[in-house]
């Protein structure tokens, strides 16, 4: 595949990079270019099994282009600090916002289709709702230094005049599934919830301090990651045969569409360890009480439209899939 153009891959290391470099694997590419920081050793085991035809640190990437001039087909970008308890806003705007300008820069400059992930953190509170259309952008309120980091570059993207040939980026709303070991306190619920059933055979929940909302019936749109490769795929290979005008370009939701809540999630969990569900209500912490989400649920007609028909797991079995064939026994995708 010497002569075939490449495709970058950022945040290769992490959670859904990684995976989407698995899923890239399986259609027959192995001409990627994989880019993230790869020092962190408890990552090693998400990429290094991979196929791929170059490594590029983070830092290095512009470096290695202007260096090397690769013909690129398509910059995949997940790389990003995602940690919402990071409140130094300054690292978030180096490696969330400034970053994502010079990858849009470079795609733009080259005519490169780009295809990024913003996240449905920029929605805040949900208090205008859950809908990817661009004119309520300027106006969400996110309400931490994560989610106002993307929501900038969002922003920043759909003022640009010059823009890559193709583009989309993609709110990821809570996405879940295989490689996420790293994260460890970031992690989804499922991680958590399935390594306190081992230890202790229960798992423990935020009680509601929200009239209306019953312990542990907090929603939110739970997404299978193996899900969100696929969507990511299909808007690749429309992009790499011509069959995405510059009409389609633009935000898309990347949920299920349909909200569920943590109880359901623990249920579940439970279920893939063949489990009765043991579950124990805790206060919430005071300090994240104003800023808790009781409720997100991706508006996804927006995809729909633009061609997508593949049907999305249901958390049951999304979960099901994750704690059988992941979880126990700690395998990787």
């Amino acid at each position: 595949m010497a002569d075939t153009p490449y495709i970058i891959v950022t945040g290769a290391a992490g959670f859904i990079g990684s995976c989407m470099v698995q899923f890239l694997n399986e259609e027959g590419y192995d001409n990627l270019v994989l880019v993230d920081d790869f020092g962190p050793g408890e990552k090693r085991r998400n990429w290094e099994q991979k196929a791929y035809a170059h490594v590029v640190e983070r830092y290095n990437l512009f470096d290695w282009l202007q260096l090397h001039q690769p013909a690129i087909s398509i910059i995949i970008h997940l790389g990003a600090r995602t940690d919402t308890t990071e409140f130094n806003y300054a690292i978030h705007e180096e490696l969330n916002l400034q970053y994502s300008k010079d990858i849009w820069k470079y795609c733009t400059d080259h005519q490169t289709p780009l295809i990024y992930a913003s996240s449905a953190a920029t929605y805040g509170d949900g208090e205008l709702g859950y809908k990817d259309d661009h004119d309520l952008v300027a106006s969400l309120q996110p309400l931490n230094p994560y989610g106002i980091s993307k929501n900038e570059f969002d922003k920043w993207a759909l003022q640009q005049q010059a823009s890559p040939p193709c583009w989309a980026g993609l709110k990821f709303f809570n996405v879940y599934g295989p490689n996420e070991y790293h994260k460890e306190r970031m992690a989804s619920v499922i991680w958590h919830a399935f390594n306190q059933i081992k230890k202790s055979g229960s798992v423990k929940l935020f009680r509601s301090h929200k009239q209306g909302f019953k312990d542990g019936e907090q929603l939110r749109d739970f997404v299978y990651v193996k899900d969100v490769v696929n969507v990511i795929g299909w808007m690749m290979d429309a992009m790499l045969k011509d069959e995405w005008p510059a009409a389609k370009n633009g935000l898309y939701n990347l949920g299920t569409g349909k909200a569920r809540t943590f109880n359901d999630l623990v249920k579940a969990t439970f279920a893939g360890l063949d489990q009765l569900p043991d579950i124990v209500y805790i206060d919430m912490p005071e300090d994240i009480r104003d800023k808790y989400q009781y409720f997100t649920e991706a508006d996804m007609q927006k995809l729909r439209k633009a061609g997508y028909t593949k049907e999305f797991s249901s958390l049951e079995q999304g979960v099901d899939d994750y704690v059988r064939h992941y979880l126990t026994g700690l395998k990787y995708f």
